[in-house]
């Protein structure tokens, strides 16, 4: 649930209409590497690269980061 309150803001808040869907794409994925910067200090893409041989999170992570 708490999800889905991050993109819905970003659509109302941050995306004008004249964005072409790769523009728009890239909206949320510079929205989303700032959240995980603040949280985690670092991007997704330098989490997965320092972390290669870990699985993603298992719902009980995901439900405490919520």
């Amino acid at each position: 649930m708490n999800y889905q309150i991050h993109p819905d803001a970003i659509k109302e808040n941050l995306v004008p209409d004249t964005l072409t869907k790769q523009q728009i794409g890239a909206v949320y994925a510079t929205e989303a590497d700032l959240l995980n910067i603040a949280l985690f200090g670092v991007t997704a893409q330098q989490w997965r690269n320092e972390n290669s041989t870990l699985q993603g999170n298992s719902a009980t992570t995901l439900i405490c980061i919520s």
